[in-house]
């Protein structure tokens, strides 16, 4: 899986689990990971305040250079949904057809993209309402693959969360 590359979205008030867990595991899988943010070599802070620094602006990302586009929850994807660049890349992730996953409060992201369409994904309860008004058919579960999107709920389902981008892209 050396060839695999990974944008890890983040920003302000990112849930810190969903960025560090995947993070670390996918680094020990050998995959290579990068945190995409609205601006790069910015340092963004979780819900409690933990850093992280972006490593490329999404402005200047290329869904051509990745495989897979991962979005945790907290309140970051509220800030990253407001951002051109953000959206853009998010978009071209989703058209080249690459791997979109989303935990939690992350599928407010996709909510900016055609991701839901007719696809079956789960999410925190919270935002149910906003990912089927953008045309997913909710379900509640752990962890849901619907072809090249892989959605999960919450921390705690975040093993079967890993699992199922890992095994998508073998």
């Amino acid at each position: 899986m050396a060839a695999k590359k990974v944008a890890i979205m983040v920003d302000e008030m990112y849930q810190v689990l969903e960025v560090w867990y995947p993070y670390y595991r996918f680094v020990e899988a050998a995959l290579e990971v990068n945190l995409v943010a609205a601006e790069a070599k910015k340092q963004y802070h979780s819900k409690e305040g933990y850093p992280c620094v972006s490593g490329i602006a999404a402005g200047l990302a290329r869904a051509g250079d990745y495989d897979c586009m991962v979005v945790p929850g907290g309140f970051a994807p509220d800030f990253m949904r407001r951002d051109a660049g953000v959206i853009k890349f998010a978009n071209d992730m989703v058209s080249a057809g690459k791997v979109i996953a989303a935990i939690c409060h992350g599928g407010w992201l996709l909510c900016s993209t055609e991701a839901y369409r007719g696809k079956k994904a789960t999410c925190f309860m919270a935002i149910k309402d906003d990912i089927k008004n953008a045309g997913a058919k909710y379900v509640d579960a752990e962890c849901v693959v619907d072809g090249n999107l892989i959605t999960s709920r919450k921390p705690d389902d975040l093993p079967a969360f890993c699992t199922a981008i890992l095994e998508a892209l073998k």
